[in-house]
């Protein structure tokens, strides 16, 4: 059982500022993450989310753990009705004009279920940084709120 934290880092063509909005801010967030009605970007904050795939949905249940303005926040992750507990910390910091994310996801191996295995973690993350965070970040989306 592979007990390393899955890391992604990625650098976006975007201000710091606009970049920890978009991971903060769930109008912002349901663009190109998940519809968290009830988040907060507060310690002690509880929320949940159902995702998955159209024929397996599963209920998300979350807690804001850690909140630095602009540079870190962290929330653990478990699913409803299923043991395991794992956390989930985004850490932004400027390189120039751009912006790195580094997200980290620990405690995976915690889960049973085998609809939660590494792999599926590796490729969701995957999309949600590399693409479909970019493409929010990158081609205009975002640049309304800003």
């Amino acid at each position: 059982m592979d007990s390393k934290p899955l890391i992604i880092e990625q650098e976006f063509n975007a201000p710091l500022e606009l970049v920890w909005r978009a991971i903060t801010e769930k109008e912002l967030m349901k663009q190109w993450y998940f519809d968290i009605s009830d988040f907060k970007p507060e310690v002690g904050c509880k929320f949940h989310f159902e995702g998955g795939e159209e024929d397996k949905r599963y209920m998300h249940l979350c807690e804001v753990l850690e909140v630095i303005p602009n540079k870190k926040l962290k929330y653990s992750w478990a699913y409803e009705g299923y043991p395991g507990i794992s956390f989930v910390t985004f850490e932004l910091s400027s390189v120039g004009k751009k912006t790195k994310v580094k997200l980290i996801h620990e405690g995976i191996e915690t889960f049973t279920n085998p609809d939660f295995k590494r792999d599926n973690f590796v490729g969701g993350w995957n999309y949600l940084i590399h693409e479909s965070l970019k493409e929010y970040l990158e081609n205009g989306k975002a640049l309304r709120y800003w």
